[in-house]
């Protein structure tokens, strides 16, 4: 097949436009963190509810949507630490529950507008609370997680630093598992992503686990959180691994509602949901991985 240019450029611009609003996002200051994930957090629904009415043969009703999406949301904010405070107001209590409560309303009248209730396809919208809300939660509590160190306690560098770690994660995972796959990648992973192979996917997790391991304990000397080579290679191995099923899993849901991507929101790139399905399911596991073994 010929080299297709117009489709390199296209792909090579909306990925430049991609990183560059992920890295102001994420590193201006903690209120650009907070609307990049508020964006994600929303984009990621609407396509999920697009792939549920999909695979169901429904549709749910606009106040649905909504207070389902605003549901999630006020779980979101009820992770937001002290950090994320508007003067005296703090998003977690005396935002989150306002919020929740508007979703509910909203949700239940979107039910009895809509008429007979499809259980399955709401028991799977139901699920996008977890899946979408409380994962993006999760993120917003990795967001300045406490070092050792109280003179580094109002540094911006210490506060996204679990964020960087799981996000950089993800890429390198995703790059390394792309070159070694495209160098010795013989044996398919899955029928439902024919691309991958098990020789780039675990060579992709073994390199971003020692890759990123490395880097955060170098870091670490600096921000103190006193953590091992070993310990933060063990984090980054999880994360790692965990994205993959998590790319897997939003692959498998593209299947069953037949569509190529989520959405289409970056050319050549696909949606929210292609973007972020790793990072959706391994951020719980590395909040959780941070709750358990932060020493």
């Amino acid at each position: 097949m010929a080299f297709n240019w117009k489709t390199f450029n296209t792909r090579a611009l909306t990925a430049l436009v991609f990183v560059a609003v992920m890295m102001i996002g994420l590193l201006l200051n903690h209120w650009s963190f907070f609307l990049l994930f508020s964006v994600i957090h929303f984009g990621c629904w609407w396509e999920y509810f697009k792939l549920t009415e999909k695979n169901y043969q429904t549709s749910f009703h606009i106040y649905t949507k909504l207070g389902f999406m605003l549901l999630g949301y006020g779980l979101m904010l009820w992770f937001c630490g002290d950090v994320f405070q508007l003067g005296s107001y703090s998003l977690r209590d005396n935002f989150s529950m306002p919020v929740s409560v508007a979703g509910f309303i909203l949700t239940v009248t979107g039910i009895f507008k809509q008429g007979p209730l499809h259980l399955n396809a709401f028991g799977s919208a139901l699920l996008g609370i977890f899946y979408i809300s409380m994962s993006w939660g999760m993120m917003m509590q990795l967001y300045g997680v406490e070092t050792n160190n109280p003179l580094l306690m109002n540094e911006r560098g210490y506060a996204i630093y679990f964020p960087l770690v799981v996000i950089g994660t993800m890429w390198v995972n995703d790059t390394m598992a792309y070159i070694v796959g495209s160098l010795i990648g013989r044996t398919p992973l899955s029928k439902i992503s024919p691309k991958k192979t098990w020789e780039g996917t675990i060579g992709g997790m073994i390199l971003a686990a020692l890759v990123i391991g490395w880097l955060a304990a170098h870091y670490d000397k600096v921000f103190v959180f006193d953590q091992s080579f070993t310990w933060w290679t063990l984090l980054a191995a999880v994360a790692a691994i965990i994205g993959t099923i998590g790319d897997l899993l939003e692959s498998k849901l593209k299947r069953m509602a037949g569509v190529k991507d989520s959405g289409s929101l970056m050319p050549g790139h696909g949606g929210f949901l292609d973007r972020f399905d790793s990072l959706l399911l391994a951020t719980p596991f590395v909040w959780g991985f941070v709750q358990l073994f932060l020493v």
